[in-house]
Formats: C-alpha cells, sequence, structure tokens
C-alpha cells in the first residue's frame, strides 16, 4: 500500500513520537510506501526513520518554500509549487490516509480528504490516528455534525478513529484487501 500520513514537522515529545515510530516501523515492515510532505525535521523525520530502517520506501511531496528542508535519500521526491498542489500530489500519489498529530497544516489536509469523500470524489479509506487523546476534541465535534445534521453520510464512511497505530495499520489493510 501507498499510505499519505499527514502530521506535525514540530519536535515533540515521547507520548506523541513513541506511537508515530511505531506506527513507521509497522509501516515499513510491511512493505508499504510512506508518502508524506517530504520534511526531514519534526515528526515528519521520526516517521521517515521509521519505515525506512524497517523496509519501507518513501514518496516525498514537498513545497518550494520549504525545500531546503526536504529529505535526502529518498525513493521519489517532488517538489511543488504551492500547497494545493502538494495536497493534490499526495492524494494522488496514495492508496489510503492516516491523519496524526499536528497543528493547522495538518488539519488542513484533513478536511481536505474528508471533504474529497464526502461528496464521492474519493474512496480512500481514512484513519485518524488519536495519539493521546490529541483529536478527542475533534471527535466531539465530528459527531456533533453528525447528530445535527451537518454530514450527509455516516461519521464511519468518512473516517475511522485509531487510538493505537497497529489498528491503524490493520483497518487500512482490511478496507484495502491486503491483509
Amino acid at each position: 500500500m501507498r499510505i499519505c500520513v499527514f502530521l506535525s514537522a514540530a519536535d515533540l515529545d515521547d507520548r506523541y513520537t513513541r506511537p508515530a515510530r511505531e506506527f513507521a516501523k509497522l509501516l515499513g515492515k510491511g512493505g508499504h510506501t510512506l508518502v508524506w510532505g517530504g520534511s526531514d525535521v519534526g515528526l515528519m523525520k521520526v516517521v521517515a526513520d521509521g519505515v525506512q530502517e524497517a523496509g519501507g520506501r518513501l514518496v516525498g511531496v514537498s513545497v518550494d518554500f520549504l525545500a531546503g528542508k526536504a529529505r535526502p535519500g529518498v525513493d521519489e521526491m517532488v517538489i511543488t509549487k504551492d500547497l494545493a498542489e502538494r495536497k493534490r500530489l499526495l492524494l494522488e500519489k496514495a492508496d489510503a490516509v492516516v491523519i496524526m498529530v499536528g497543528g493547522t497544516g495538518t488539519l488542513d489536509e484533513a478536511t481536505e480528504i474528508l471533504e474529497l469523500k464526502k461528496h464521492g470524489h474519493t474512496e480512500k479509506p481514512v484513519v485518524l490516528l488519536n495519539t493521546a487523546g490529541f483529536y478527542d476534541g475533534l471527535k466531539e465535534q465530528f459527531r456533533r455534525m453528525e447528530t445535527e445534521g451537518f454530514l450527509p453520510l455516516p461519521l464511519t464512511d468518512l473516517v475511522f478513529f485509531a487510538e493505537e497505530p497497529v489498528g491503524a495499520l490493520a483497518y487500512l489493510e482490511e478496507s484495502l484487501g491486503t491483509r
């Protein structure tokens, strides 16, 4: 599988890096490809290191103004002119999406894929990895959107919430029939 991971490029503490590293190792050991923002810093580096060390492939999609932080030695690296093109290529190159902890950029990427799914423009499975309860508030907001009629599809058709890395990968493998 080619799995797009949206996540932070910030340096974070162990409660976030440990599960990210665990997911990366599972991905690499499974022979999967990481499709990610291409940065060699912060949590993005942690995940890329884990995938590469475990034998997985790396496909980066960076953006012109962040090209100086792009990871060397990957299987494929694309530098785009803007963030819109970057998001489009990240999704194009992936079979599935995992949303890890992150800031506004990660949230922007997450809402993009969910909006595409909502309108039937993609069938790709989407997992939100709720590390250390990071997305509890967002999960509650999504439930409210569903309950109050803001979502035309059941929430479970849009996104799967996983509490642990092993559950995230198992869901993707089952969804795509690779298990």
